[in-house]
């Protein structure tokens, strides 16, 4: 009997991620950050150590906590064109201040992945595939991506969005402004009807699905800690994009 229980465990341990049983959590929370070329590395650095900090907000650490399993899971990738994204930090569990502390650091203490052009149906499709492939499991799945423009590259944004839907998988969206003198390509920065709207009718979706607006780099982390809260909790928001 020890040795068939020996050998069974020892077939567990051999087994892919993908077909242990995962540990489930509150959410499954990618954020997906654009690190294209209109990315300058100023603004790259007040992404990544916005992340961190909103992350270890307390108030942040108090959503997290106050959820039934009191933990979410969150993964970290960054992208730019067609076949650049990349995971930064993989799946950890957050389950209070120091957890939240660890992510962060492995965050800021990154080197920079990618650069070129915009492909948010790429990021999308991406994303999908590290919750799909996460070793935790919740009925929430959430893709929190932040960019500066819109889709130029890649295929349509709009059948990514609608595949991610398909998966019973919500997209958030931090939508980051340029004002149109300091952009090199307003085109892309300032789209008619501008970039908000652009993520409200073209990427955003599912139940509660809503945009946040950074005015510019600089208040990201502000910005992000208030829809970490709100994607934690739940919470409705009259702005959101019907699902």
């Amino acid at each position: 009997m020890r040795k068939l229980v020996a050998l069974l465990g020892l077939a567990l341990a051999l087994l892919p991620p993908a077909a242990r049983a995962a540990d489930p959590v509150d959410m499954l929370l990618v954020l997906a950050a654009d690190v294209s070329r209109s990315v300058t590395e100023p603004k790259f650095r007040l992404q990544r150590e916005g992340a961190a900090a909103a992350l270890a907000n307390p108030d942040v650490v108090r959503a997290i906590t106050s959820g039934p399993r009191r933990r979410i899971a969150v993964c970290f990738v960054e992208w730019a064109t067609v076949g650049v994204q990349n995971v930064v930090v993989d799946w950890m569990m957050i389950d209070g201040e120091a957890s939240a502390k660890r992510f962060g650091d492995r965050l800021i203490e990154t080197p920079r992945s990618s650069i070129g052009s915009t492909s948010i149906s790429s990021a999308l499709d991406y994303s999908v595939r590290q919750i799909e492939n996460a070793p935790y499991s919740s009925d929430r799945r959430v893709i929190d991506i932040s960019g500066d423009g819109n889709n130029n590259s890649g295929s349509s944004v709009i059948d990514a969005r609608d595949r991610a839907l398909e998966k019973g998988i919500t997209i958030n969206a931090l939508v980051i402004l340029t004002p149109e003198a300091e952009s090199f390509r307003p085109e892309h920065t300032n789209p008619p009807g501008g970039l908000e709207k652009y993520f409200r009718d073209n990427v955003i979706g599912g139940p509660g699905a809503f945009t946040v607006v950074a005015e510019g780099h600089g208040s990201f982390g502000r910005s992000l800690t208030k829809k970490l809260i709100q994607e934690i909790a739940g919470s409705p928001n009259p702005g959101r994009r019907p699902s």
